[in-house]
C-alpha cells in the first residue's frame, strides 16, 4: 500500500539528510521507512517524528521503496512533503 503511495505522490523527498530539513522546516506530512535499513539512519529521524507527531509508515524493503520513488538505489527514508496533500 505505500509503496504505491510514493509511486503515486508528484513529490517526494528522498534520504535521510534531505527528510531531517524537510522535518524541521515542518514540509512533510508522512514519513515511509524502510525497515531493513540500518537503525543508525533511521533512529534519528523516526525521534524526529515522534517529536512533530508527524506520520510514520514502515515497509519491508530498501529496494522496493528506492523503485518506487524511479531511482536505482534503495531508499532508507522518504517523506511525502505537505503540498502532495493539497495537490
Amino acid at each position: 500500500m505505500s509503496y504505491e503511495k510514493v509511486k503515486q505522490a508528484k513529490e517526494k523527498i528522498v534520504g535521510t539528510k534531505r527528510v531531517m530539513k524537510a522535518i524541521e522546516k515542518g514540509q512533510v506530512l508522512e514519513v515511509i521507512i524502510a525497515s531493513d535499513a540500518e537503525s543508525r539512519v533511521t533512529s534519528p529521524i523516526l525521534e524526529r517524528c515522534r517529536e512533530k507527531n508527524l506520520t510514520v509508515t514502515t515497509v519491508d524493503s530498501m529496494k522496493k521503496l528506492g523503485r518506487a520513488c524511479g531511482i536505482e538505489v534503495g531508499a532508507a527514508v522518504v517523506a511525502l512533503p505537505i503540498t502532495t496533500a493539497r495537490s
